[in-house]
């Protein structure tokens, strides 16, 4: 049989983006949607749009576009969110618990499946029903129901040590919180979520506010047209992210 055409990366990043929209879509009613409506949403050009959708077959047709719930299937499908993903987090503190408790680590696949802290105060109690085990009991624990990803939300000075147990378990995919570099073997796939990069990110586009805003004529008061008063999203989506 051929093999199948490899998706590029940036191409696999958007994808999420477009599930969400679809998503929003679907639920909201819609049954066709074009790739200049989707690529509006997404904030991306149309033609980027059809391309990154020609990786996943053919099944637009000209004139009247996608058929939004069968785009979606297809998204899902190739994002493997018809299947189960067992998740187990370390690390139970402030922000493992909300990772715990969000909708994307409870939908589209993804199941919360063991989570493990060295806090005495916390072994022993649930989250949304599943309890907290102390960490030395990892490897015993994750045996009867190993998890296809693990997930790394304790102190930096800890982060390594988690990731290199994981990695001993059989786990093969790790999302990492701690503002830490990890090291894993070839083959086991390390995905970072650094919030304080993020927020430096951000700090420096504003501390470069002014610099735009020194290249922009403003326009006249009587040339600005009031702001639209905010509508609320009547739809909830559920998120992977983040």
């Amino acid at each position: 049989m051929p093999q199948s055409r490899r998706i590029p990366e940036a191409t696999v990043a958007r994808l999420p983006i477009y599930q969400r929209l679809l998503l929003e879509l679907v639920r909201s009613g819609t049954r066709t949607v074009s790739s200049e409506q989707l690529a509006q949403m997404a904030k991306v050009n149309a033609s980027k749009v059809r391309k990154d959708l020609s990786f996943l077959g053919s099944f637009g047709t000209r004139g009247s576009g996608y058929d939004a719930e069968y785009l979606l299937t297809q998204i899902d499908r190739e994002l493997g969110l018809d299947g189960d993903w067992p998740v187990a987090i370390v690390g139970i503190g402030n922000l493992g618990r909300a990772l715990a408790n969000a909708p994307g680590f409870t939908s589209r696949g993804f199941r919360v499946a063991a989570l493990f802290d060295v806090e005495p105060t916390l072994v022993g109690t649930r989250v949304r029903g599943v309890p907290i085990r102390h960490f030395d009991e990892f490897e015993t624990a994750v045996a009867g129901d190993p998890p296809a990803i693990g997930v790394i939300a304790t102190p930096p000075s800890d982060a390594q040590h988690v990731a290199d147990r994981m990695v001993r378990a059989g786990i093969r995919a790790i999302l990492n919180f701690a503002s830490r570099v990890l090291t894993v073997p070839a083959g086991v796939l390390l995905r970072d979520v650094d919030l304080s990069i993020e927020l430096q990110v951000i700090s420096f586009h504003l501390s470069h506010l002014g610099d735009l805003a020194d290249n922009v004529t403003p326009l006249p008061p009587s040339a600005t047209a009031p702001a639209p008063a905010p509508v609320a999203d009547p739809v909830e989506v559920a998120s992977a992210e983040q």
